[in-house]
This record gives C-alpha cells, structure tokens and sequence, in this order.
C-alpha cells in the first residue's frame, strides 16, 4: 500500500520558511520571558464581602484569615519584592473592610491598617489607613480602641498633624466609654490640646474627665490633679506674659 505522508521535498519553499520563522519567533518569545526582569502584579479589587462571605462556604472566619494572609504575601511575588507605598491603598482599604467584615470580633485588620500599612513613608496612603481605621473604630469603639489609639499617635508623630490626632482623640473620649478602656486613651485629648497650647481647653476636657466619674482609679485620680495644677500654673504664666 502506497504511503499516504507527503515528502518534505513536496511542501513549498515559502510555506517550509514561514513555519521555521515562526519556530524561531516562538523560541525566542520563550528565552526572552526566561531573562526578563519580573513585573510586579497590581492589587486586584476586592471581592464584595457578601461574595467573599457566599465562596466561604460556611467559614467565614477562615475566609478573613485567608484574605488577611493574602494581602500579607503579596508584596513578595515570585521575582519581585514590591514596596508598600506602591500599593493602591483604596483597594487596600477595601480587602481590609471586607475581611473585617467577615470576621468583626477579629483586631488582625485593624492592627495591619494601624501599625503595618499605616507606617509608609506616604503621607496621602497613610491618611488612608487612618481613615479605614477611623471609620472602623465608630462601629464598634469599645472593642477597637487600640487601633483608634494607635491612628491617634500616627497623626501626631508621623503626619505631624495635630488637628487630626486631636480628632481621633476627641472620638475616644467620647466613644470609647466601656470599662475595659484605660484611663490614658480618655486621656489623650487634654495632652494633645495642651500640645497645641490650647490650656483652657485642656483644663476643661480633663476636669470634665474627674467630674465624669468615668475614671475610678485613685493614682489616675492623682495624676490628674497634678495636671490640672501644672495647666492652671501654665495659664497663669501665659497671661502674666500677656500683659504689657
């Protein structure tokens, strides 16, 4: 029986130049994606938590502890190791909410926006971790403070933006009512105010703190009083300096 398969010597020139050109054009695509530099992948958007909550499958939780670990592992990606502060931090923010969301007794969101996304050496990204935070705390402020705390620092040592701490800090005092709060976090509005050189007020919010009868401790009932005699002292100062 005679063979079916034509020879090679049968197929035309041109067509035999054009596969062993595409060969070519194929081994080449190849050895260049093998040397070159590796692209870092861009943070994709958030599943909707009602979506991420569906895929669960009736885990919820784990599903908030693999999206947090996810985030975690992004910024090493095979070849690249990629900064922070290259992130989109507004999809940052929103892998953030809905693994909070997920899991709302959970703090591992709060503290990552707080202390680890909040820490970038960018002003705008930092404000934005803040204000996750933020928005956070006013849901559930007896059980968030430490992040607020933490959002309250950053603004005054990192952002050097007072007015923004003392914001944060007047939403403690006034939020963060639960006994399991510390005296300090309650605090921190008057040493802010008194930072600012705003005395009077600073008097103010920490007799208003004593009179409150929010603070119950006898040392902090003592510390306090020591302040308001430094402030009144202070006051007294600024207004023998006043006149001419």
């Amino acid at each position: 029986m005679a063979s079916s398969q034509r020879p090679w010597s049968s197929v035309p020139r041109p067509l035999c130049w054009l596969l062993a050109a595409c060969l070519l054009l194929q081994l080449g695509w190849r050895l260049a994606q093998q040397h070159a530099p590796a692209q870092a992948q861009l943070l994709p958007a958030p599943p909707p938590a009602a979506v991420a909550r569906l895929a669960s499958l009736g885990e919820p939780l784990a599903m908030s502890k693999a999206m947090l670990l996810y985030l975690q592992s992004f910024e090493d990606q095979p070849g690249v190791s990629l900064p922070w502060r290259e992130l989109d931090y507004g999809r940052l923010a929103g892998w953030l909410d809905t693994a909070q969301t997920l899991d709302p007794r959970s703090q591992y969101a709060l503290v990552a926006a707080s202390v680890v996304y909040a820490g970038v050496s960018d002003a705008q990204r930092a404000r934005r971790m803040l204000a996750f935070v933020a928005a956070s705390f006013a849901a559930d402020p007896n059980r968030r403070w430490p992040a607020m705390a933490q959002a309250t620092l950053v603004a005054k040592h990192q952002l050097h933006d007072l007015p923004l701490a003392l914001s944060y800090a007047r939403d403690l005092r006034q939020l963060a009512t639960g006994r399991q709060v510390p005296p300090w976090v309650r605090e921190m509005e008057a040493f802010i105010l008194q930072d600012m050189d705003q005395l009077d007020s600073a008097r103010l919010v920490i007799g208003g703190l004593i009179a409150s009868g929010q603070i119950t401790d006898p040392h902090e009932l003592a510390f306090l009083a020591r302040r308001l005699d430094e402030l009144a002292a202070q006051i007294a100062a600024k207004k023998a300096r006043a006149v001419p």
